[in-house]
């Protein structure tokens, strides 16, 4: 018989046990064949990939185990994103809550060793076929993805069997962008207190906890300017914005800081929370939601959330002509290509725009051309 190999009885049958010995995890790495040439070819390649460190012997760490260890990790500030930073605390929610309603009862008591891209595939087959959202199932991944990069780069797995996966694509609309006059109408439909809070919105693009947690002390009106230095979590508290860029200083327009003046003279105090129910204590979303819609129904306008106007100040942003560095910078987005995935479609240079600065660059080209020609002859 071969090295490394051995026949034995199995309950089907003779079976031919490869074997290779992996001097990084001090064990031996084993798998059964039905022939003799496969065992041979297997154990070819498992020696390869053991010197290349592209296996590992097998891990008794099951993914509930690894899942446990992961989220931990992340509360705890240890184990950061991708981007170097701290996972926000809705976002740690958000992946324990898939975990637990959609992954740890099929695959938690897996080892991590045992899990295979074919064996995620087939769990994103099933959750297409029951129907779930193609959001829902990136979410769903999301965490996996994470627990497993996590176990690659501590040396505890050789492969990712989430690289690679095919997932649904997201084919959802454009977020909802109001033009200028019409940010003017949803401003103008409101109630006099809400007025300020959405124009910091649509002037600004602050997100959702910025804005709660906006103090009076990171306002400048003189120089018009606003800092943001924190973010609100509903269930944690004040926290550190979403990355470090999200801490950043925006400016300040002229049509905002009256609204943010008349917002603080109504207020009589200029320390603070800016949109607080109280000094200290923020805005309850529901609170700002539902009398804005009201009014707007009213009006016979079309609604707009926060979100979306953040987009709109974006959008408001590339049409003064900022340029995408800063534009990325003023949003607190970690990176530029955030930026240009979200936004691309509305800067300029896009299908008949651009074709009409392609036009006037070569007008411009060849007229200049011209006139060499011309001073050459003379």
């Amino acid at each position: 018989m071969a090295a490394g190999i051995e026949l034995r009885e199995g309950p089907r049958g003779k079976v031919y046990r490869a074997h290779v010995w992996s001097n990084r995890d001090r064990k031996l790495v084993r798998k059964s064949f039905s022939t003799l040439a496969a065992a041979k070819s297997w154990r070819a390649d498992a020696q390869t990939a053991l010197n290349q460190g592209r296996m590992r012997a097998a891990t008794s760490t099951t993914l509930r185990e690894a899942a446990g260890a992961w989220l931990e990790g992340a509360r705890a500030g240890a184990i950061r994103n991708r981007s170097g930073d701290l996972y926000k605390p809705s976002a740690i929610r958000g992946y324990d809550r898939a975990l637990r309603l959609r992954v740890l009862d099929e695959l938690g008591a897996k080892r991590l060793s045992d899990i295979h891209r074919g064996d995620l595939q087939r769990f994103v087959e099933r959750l297409i076929g029951e129907g779930h959202a193609a959001s829902t199932i990136q979410c769903t991944v999301i965490p996996l993805k994470a627990i497993f990069r996590r176990e690659v780069a501590q040396g505890r797995l050789a492969v990712n069997p989430t690289a690679g996966l095919s997932l649904p694509a997201i084919r959802g609309g454009r977020d909802r962008i109001a033009s200028p006059e019409e940010a003017v109408a949803l401003l103008g439909a409101l109630a006099t207190k809400d007025k300020a809070l959405w124009a910091t919105a649509f002037y600004a693009g602050l997100r959702r906890g910025e804005l709660m947690a906006l103090d009076w002390s990171n306002v400048d009106l003189a120089t018009g300017v606003i800092r943001v230095e924190r973010a609100w979590d509903d269930k944690e508290g004040f926290i550190e914005p979403k990355s470090k860029q999200g801490r950043r200083s925006v400016p300040l327009p002229g049509v905002l800081r009256d609204y943010l003046v008349e917002h603080r003279m109504r207020q009589g105090r200029s320390e603070g929370l800016v949109f607080g129910s109280s000094a200290t204590r923020p805005f309850a979303a529901s609170a700002v939601r539902e009398p804005a819609n009201d009014a707007w129904e009213e009006a016979k306008l079309r609604r707009i959330t926060l979100h979306e106007a953040r987009h709109t100040f974006a959008s408001y942003m590339i049409g003064a002509g900022v340029n995408v560095k800063a534009l990325s910078t003023y949003m607190g987005h970690a990176n530029i290509s955030i930026t240009l995935d979200k936004y691309g479609h509305l800067m300029p240079g896009n299908e008949d725009e651009a074709a009409g600065l392609l036009d006037a660059y070569l007008e411009r080209a060849n007229t200049a051309a011209r006139k060499a020609q011309i001073g050459g002859a003379a």
